[in-house]
């Protein structure tokens, strides 16, 4: 089977000469479950934008789902984006006036999901995260774990091939993120393929694969 995330070789440099990913390698299999952990400036962030295709290489390739992302245009790169990865970031980013439902539905905007679709499967998604009695609560309303549990859901509610976790539990009380880090073990036990992006070592270690990084490099 096609890996679902298959990085050869990539480097990804920037003007001024600064080089935030050097000749990486990294294959996942459909189904993994996998932490990402390294310090601040390890390359993480770099590895994040590539692999959700927010980003290109600068020598090497980077298939998602089977894609060599540097051969997609702009288009098809956010059509793949927003059909096949979810996206979990440690600060949630929802919308400050729109309930659970409506932060869900909206992230179904560019999959091509019908309108008259996006409501009930932003409920589903919610009900899967366990927050199926706070449908109509708006974030200001919700715990900072029930917040994250909302964003979760918006990741997932789109069925996507991979779901990346950006520090995810990074703005929680160590209940909720111990809590956030259980869902996240439900979803890939149900077949979603997740990364989890760390600094945390003791998060990384809770999970089957760690993929240790340092100065740009896989270690």
């Amino acid at each position: 089977m096609t890996p679902v995330i298959a990085l050869a070789g990539v480097t990804k440099s920037y003007p001024g000469g600064v080089t935030a990913l050097r000749d990486v390698d990294l294959t996942v299999g459909h189904g993994e479950l996998i932490a990402i952990v390294g310090p601040s400036g390890s390359g993480k962030s770099t590895m994040l934008n590539l692999i959700g295709t927010l980003d290109r290489p600068s020598s090497g390739t980077v298939h998602i789902d089977g894609h060599d992302i540097a051969r997609l245009t702009d288009r098809r790169l956010s059509a793949l984006r927003a059909r096949r990865i979810g996206f979990v970031f440690q600060s949630f980013h929802l919308a400050p006036g729109r309930d659970a439902i409506a932060n869900v539905s909206d992230g179904l905007l560019y999959t091509g999901v019908p309108k008259k679709d996006r409501d009930r499967i932003a409920e589903t998604a919610l009900v899967r995260v366990g927050l199926g009695d706070r449908l109509r609560h708006r974030p200001h309303q919700l715990s900072g774990g029930e917040r994250q549990r909302v964003a979760v859901a918006r990741a997932v509610a789109g069925d996507p091939a991979v779901l990346l976790a950006d520090e995810p539990t990074g703005n929680l009380d160590s209940a909720a993120g111990a809590g956030v880090m259980d869902l996240l073990r439900e979803l890939n036990a149900a077949g979603t393929t997740v990364l989890v992006i760390t600094h945390d070592h003791e998060i990384a270690g809770s999970l089957p694969r760690q993929v240790p990084m340092r100065d740009g490099r896989v270690i």
